[in-house]
């Protein structure tokens, strides 16, 4: 059986400079965010004192809330700022905002499967026009997009919330790209409709939250709907194509993806799992989901 593989990316615009205690202190930009991350189970290698004062965005969540809360920023720090970063031999340019989920509109650690992406797509191009047919859902802002978008693909992007699918447009256009096709449903119901159609992709990503809400309130739940998720997507998916997924909740791992996508594409000729992670200024390594790469 082949050993999992940790990946963690090079970035000019990012760094993890400290974890613990349940938090970390990045840097995006010149911006430097502190907000809650549960796998940071050790202690910070810096004092408190440091992190406040170099901390220019602090997330505070609300009483009796896990995810909900405020930015306390400093003065003269914007609720929004760009940041780049090169895939292949590309730029991609994403706009940051700070959201009352602690999110910002990017997860870095995806840089890695942006690079697989890339070339996968540029592989399936060959020298001619072809215009590879690539599948984003639960899609976000859309890093991974981009990335096919930027090799010459032909992207279908899904995400249920509106306001995520406006985020990514204008990211497309910071990035000065094109070819993204926008689609504002519910991941689950818009893959049943494609495999009923019969449409196909040589590209299909998945990158699925714990819980989420269609925009017409239907439930996804990861461990009740995943399988069914993974069922459709690799009849969706044409021979020689490529499969991406990655799983953030805890307690889900690199092996379980695998064995997984096995039962349903039993002999891929490529296969590549394990976890994304990143390692702040003091060593640690901080885990950061799991990721599944194969192609059919």
């Amino acid at each position: 059986m082949k050993q999992p593989q940790l990946l963690s990316p090079e970035w000019e615009d990012y760094e993890l400079i400290d974890s613990g205690d349940f938090e970390k202190l990045e840097r995006f930009g010149r911006t430097i965010t502190r907000r809650p991350e549960p796998q940071a189970i050790w202690h910070k290698s810096l004092g408190e004192e440091e992190w406040g004062r170099m901390a220019t965005a602090s997330f505070q969540r609300e009483s009796g809330s896990e995810e909900r809360g405020r930015w306390r920023l400093k003065p003269h720090q914007p609720e929004q700022w760009r940041i780049s970063h090169r895939v292949g031999d590309k730029r991609i340019t994403m706009r940051l905002g700070l959201t009352s989920f602690k999110h910002v509109g990017i997860f870095p650690e995806q840089a890695s499967n942006w690079e697989f992406i890339y070339e996968s797509v540029l592989s399936l191009k060959g020298g001619d026009n072809h215009r590879p047919k690539v599948l984003n859902m639960f899609a976000y802002t859309g890093g991974a997009s981009l990335a096919a978008a930027a090799a010459g693909a032909e992207v279908t992007h899904v995400d249920s919330v509106k306001q995520c699918i406006t985020w990514a447009r204008e990211n497309m256009e910071e990035s000065h790209l094109e070819g993204i096709r926008w689609v504002v449903e519910d991941a689950l119901k818009f893959a049943r409709r494609e495999v009923k159609r019969g449409h196909r992709y040589e590209g299909i990503i998945l990158d699925p939250p714990a819980y989420g809400r269609g925009p017409e309130g239907e439930k996804w739940v990861l461990e009740q709907n995943i399988a069914e998720m993974l069922s459709l997507s690799a009849e969706m998916l044409s021979p020689g194509g490529f499969l991406v997924l990655n799983l953030y909740s805890m307690g889900l791992s690199a092996t379980l993806a695998k064995s997984a996508m096995n039962q349903l594409i039993p002999s891929p000729s490529f296969e590549q799992f394990g976890e994304l992670y990143f390692t702040d200024r003091s060593g640690k390594a901080l885990p950061l989901g799991v990721y599944y790469r194969c192609k059919k």
